[in-house]
């Protein structure tokens, strides 16, 4: 990185700061921006999620928890597992969205929305130093195009989203969550708004913030890797999306009016 774009402004953040996780993130997201791996509005993007986040008292909550544990049943019984990532997916969690493409033997296709000349480049270094082996959406195949979608995210690797039954889209965008909806995929979203297009679209969709959530998917797939079939069915089965976005609401309104009656205790 040259020293005309490093973002020297970067202050040192002393552990006991209040805000020192957030604050680290936010700020590992300036970096990449600079890297070309983010774009100013994935920044913003960035800064509604936080917002969100807020709302859940940064923290997993407990229908998130088994949100995960039905997208994992769902990845571990799909034949074709894909894990759509963008820039800040890739700048956010790269190890864990790697280690967890691996456990579930899903595969990792790059997809963004701004096709900025050596984004892709970028993003596909960040993967690899995080260990990954196979990457597509790269061009090294024509692409082909979802039908009923105008924007960039139509373009599709053939090997991976277009042919997938199971695609994990965090920090997507609601158009094209429809989209493989319609095309008979099923979608696991992440989402920290579960009022956004995409929430409500998805057939599973985990309020949370990614920087936790996908390590704590990592483990609930390394446990539940080994169970038979029939009981990771069940799981699937047991699933009930509007239930589950339905709780995440009710433990928000608990939350602010917990907060407002008890201003003190956050």
């Amino acid at each position: 990185m040259s020293k005309n774009n490093k973002n020297d402004g970067t202050p040192n953040i002393p552990n006991d700061h209040p805000r020192a996780e957030s604050l680290h993130y936010r700020h590992t997201l300036v970096d990449r921006m600079f890297e070309k791996v983010v774009t100013p509005s994935g920044l913003c993007a960035h800064g509604r999620g936080e917002a969100f986040d807020y709302l859940l008292g940064e923290q997993t909550i407990p229908p998130s928890e088994k949100a995960m544990e039905a997208a994992v049943a769902y990845l571990l019984l799909a034949k074709h597992p894909v894990f759509s990532i963008n820039g800040n997916v890739a700048a956010l969690v790269p190890e864990s969205i790697v280690e967890l493409a691996e456990v579930l033997e899903a595969d990792l296709e790059i997809n963004i929305f701004y096709q900025a000349p050596g984004r892709i480049e970028a993003i596909t270094s960040i993967l690899k130093k995080a260990g990954a082996k196979k990457i597509l959406g790269l061009g090294d195949i024509p692409p082909t195009s979802l039908s009923n979608i105008s924007s960039n995210r139509r373009i599709v690797d053939p090997r991976g989203i277009f042919s997938a039954d199971v695609v994990l889209v965090p920090l997507e965008d609601g158009d094209r969550t429809e989209v493989l909806i319609e095309n008979d995929k099923k979608v696991i979203a992440i989402d920290l708004n579960p009022l956004s297009r995409t929430a409500q679209k998805a057939n599973i969709t985990i309020v949370d913030n990614i920087i936790r959530c996908i390590p704590k998917m990592v483990k609930i797939a390394r446990r539940m890797k080994n169970l038979e079939s029939e009981k990771i069915k069940v799981i699937v089965n047991n699933f009930n999306q509007k239930k589950n976005l339905d709780d995440c609401l009710e433990y928000i309104i608990n939350f602010l009016q917990n907060l407002m009656e008890n201003p003190d205790s956050k």
